[in-house]
């Protein structure tokens, strides 16, 4: 099945009763640190995408964000040879990625398995289940960027674990899932071997976090500090995010519902280039492509694919024709976070504030507006 982007309709989710225990209390606040179990210089990191289709940014962004570090080897890895598909948060289609290493090769390459499995939201087969049961058999920590926690659920391995995933299918996994202890207000859930976060935003702190089991305190601050991120904490209320009127409903309902029935969507470019960001990247095209009026392609000047700032080949949709008259973003910060703010920022400027705060909670970002 496709795991419909991280943020489904939000008529799906369900409110808990207020005053409910929170269970996030005893959570485990900060990520276990990293130790070594093989005689390995750095640690391997396999993030995992089905060709069928992986949402962008829950691929790319910790990719970008733990290749940035450059303290561990960061390997992109598909089910089977051929470019991967990508989707967006609401379940678009988007650009492509070639990658050149399959879970074959990776399996071959790295017999003992990876020190950590990403595993964004994705098309489910038993072939991934089956890789990420193994990985998980060999030590592999587990970690599910937003509704890529169903996958790790359907594992079967983590019953009793704590986790979270994204606030829209809150009510859908846990009468799918119940043995799973879902745990409200985190961004990030680590228990065991498994660490979860929240909505597509989490990825962002999440990785730092991750970055500071692996590599210390000082060299998370050092990261976060390139991406434009304040700080890194698991801290969060995700109650914030979910459809209450007077407050978050309008905008909720303007990019999943009305924008799409009142107005004919249209066609936004957002410009790639040789060394661009992958976090950027995605971050911009999913924002355009949630506001129910846009879908974002990416284009290159020449059609041509071209290399990321940390070597993935991206595939463009199209070519830029000169002159060509359909909007154009270029991305300018190539830091993720603010690259965000400055994509929501021009969501607003064209579409309005109401849609800008829709895609913001759709993304579970809490920085928005600012």
């Amino acid at each position: 099945m496709i795991l419909a982007g991280c943020a489904e309709p939000a008529a799906r989710s369900a409110l808990p009763a207020r005053g409910a225990p929170d269970i996030a209390a005893t959570a485990q606040a900060t990520l276990p640190p990293y130790r070594a179990r093989m005689a390995r210089a750095r640690p391997v990191i396999a993030v995992v995408g089905n060709n069928a289709g992986v949402e962008v940014s829950d691929f790319l962004v910790p990719f970008a964000i733990l290749s940035r570090a450059d303290t561990m080897d960061v390997v992109a890895v598909t089910l089977d040879e051929g470019p991967l598909t990508t989707f967006t948060d609401l379940g678009g289609p988007s650009f492509k990625i070639a990658t050149d290493t399959t879970v074959a090769q990776f399996d071959a390459a790295q017999p003992e398995g990876a020190d950590y499995v990403i595993v964004a939201a994705q098309a489910s087969e038993p072939r991934l289940l089956a890789w990420l049961k193994q990985q998980s058999v060999h030590g592999a920590t587990i970690v599910t960027i937003c509704n890529g926690a169903l996958i790790a659920a359907q594992m079967g391995v983590f019953d009793g674990r704590r986790a979270t995933a994204h606030w829209s299918t809150s009510a859908s996994r846990a009468e799918t899932f119940p043995a799973i202890r879902w745990t409200p207000n985190r961004r990030y859930v680590a228990d065991g071997t498994w660490i979860s976060t929240a909505g597509v935003s989490a990825a962002i702190p999440a990785s730092i976090a991750l970055v500071e089991a692996i590599s210390g305190q000082a060299k998370a601050q050092e990261l976060a500090s390139t991406l434009g991120a304040k700080d890194w904490s698991p801290q969060h209320d995700s109650d914030a995010f979910r459809p209450r009127l007077g407050t978050t409903a309008w905008p909720l309902a303007k990019v999943l519902y009305t924008n799409r029935w009142l107005h004919s969507g249209e066609q936004i470019d957002v410009l790639g280039a040789p060394g661009m960001d992958e976090a950027t990247l995605a971050l911009t095209v999913d924002a355009y492509s949630t506001t129910g009026r846009s879908r974002a392609s990416v284009v290159s000047t020449t059609g041509a694919s071209f290399v990321t700032r940390h070597g993935l080949v991206i595939v463009p949709d199209r070519q830029r024709e000169p002159g060509s008259t359909i909007p154009l973003v270029a991305p300018a910060d190539p830091m993720p976070v603010p690259a965000l703010n400055d994509a929501l920022d021009g969501i607003m400027q064209r579409y309005g504030r109401a849609t800008a705060k829709g895609v913001a909670l759709a993304f579970e970002y809490p920085d928005y507006p600012r």
